[in-house]
């Protein structure tokens, strides 16, 4: 099995919400940027939270994380995967997260579901910025919460 790369990050020196995924499903990668499976409830929800529309395209997409100064990057960088489920990254490579909110003003940290979760905590378990563990906004998860994540990007903004 070969290694994956996921994406890029997508900020601006006026981000001040880091949201941290585990990696880019089969259907982001098709479509070359984040949260690309239409099932996802990511784009849903954090339009919703802005009172927005869902962008259409790439360029829209990343035009409204820089207007809600919202940053947006995984955990991973790199890994094997088998589709896209997340208990199957082995071998991975984690984003260099400490040298990124030195240069940034990342003023709070969304780990979206218990894989980025653990995953962050393993390797930055230390860092001064707040963060919050959140459901997972894939389909596969059951349990989601759109509430917990209106609250935590609520109090993303606090005080900035």
């Amino acid at each position: 099995m070969s290694a994956v790369t996921g994406f890029e990050p997508v900020y601006d020196g006026n981000s001040r919400l880091l949201i941290l995924g585990s990696f880019p499903s089969v259907k982001s990668r098709q479509t070359d940027f984040y949260y690309g499976n239409k099932q996802n409830r990511f784009w849903r929800v954090l339009c919703s939270h802005f009172g927005e529309n869902i962008p259409d395209s790439v360029e829209d997409k990343r035009a409204f994380l820089l207007k809600y100064r919202i940053a947006l990057w995984d955990v991973v960088t790199e890994c094997e995967i088998i589709g896209s489920k997340d208990d199957t990254i082995k071998n991975f490579k984690v984003a260099d997260i400490k040298t990124f909110l030195q240069n940034s003003q990342i003023k709070y940290i969304i780990l979206n579901g218990s894989k980025a979760y653990s995953i962050f905590c393993g390797n930055y378990a230390d860092i001064e910025v707040p963060f919050v563990k959140l459901p997972s906004t894939s389909p596969a998860n059951t349990r989601f919460d759109e509430k917990e994540w209106h609250d935590a990007i609520s109090a993303a903004f606090i005080g900035t």
